[in-house]
């Protein structure tokens, strides 16, 4: 199970589920958001499910394969203080592999990643990262 998460507005979720789907992995996408308004976006990309708040980001964390999502989600009070203690700590500790979008926001400077490179550049690398992670995922 691949599970996208975001915030805000959703999105950075919304493009990776559509690039998700445009790829055709054939493996299970949630998407869960820190707020309604996220959930509904990732949704209306095209995720077949979705859930909000930190219970569903706890618990879908302990049984994704993958996280996707703005490297923020591993960082308590980021995303204009949406991700708490325990959201940051759940996906740290989650078992799947993290694929983190790197962002230099939310007080966080990725070094060596380019100020040049758009976000669609940064999400379309993930994407082909899963793909080739997600070979054989159904």
């Amino acid at each position: 199970m691949i599970m996208i998460v975001d915030g805000q507005g959703g999105g950075i979720g919304k493009a990776v589920i559509e690039k998700l789907c445009a790829v055709g992995l054939g493996a299970e996408i949630v998407a869960v958001g820190t707020n309604s308004a996220a959930t509904s976006v990732m949704m209306r990309a095209g995720a077949p499910c979705g859930a909000t708040g930190e219970n569903a980001l706890v618990y879908n964390a302990g049984i994704a394969d993958f996280i996707v999502g703005p490297i923020g989600m591993i960082s308590a009070n980021s995303m204009m203080g949406e991700i708490s203690a325990r959201m940051a700590g759940a996906i740290a500790a989650a078992p799947g592999m993290k694929l983190l979008i790197p962002m230099n926001k939310c007080n966080l400077y990725v070094g060596g990643v380019a100020e040049d490179t758009g976000i669609g550049e940064k999400i379309d690398d993930i994407v082909e990262r899963l793909r080739s992670l997600c070979s054989n995922c159904d």
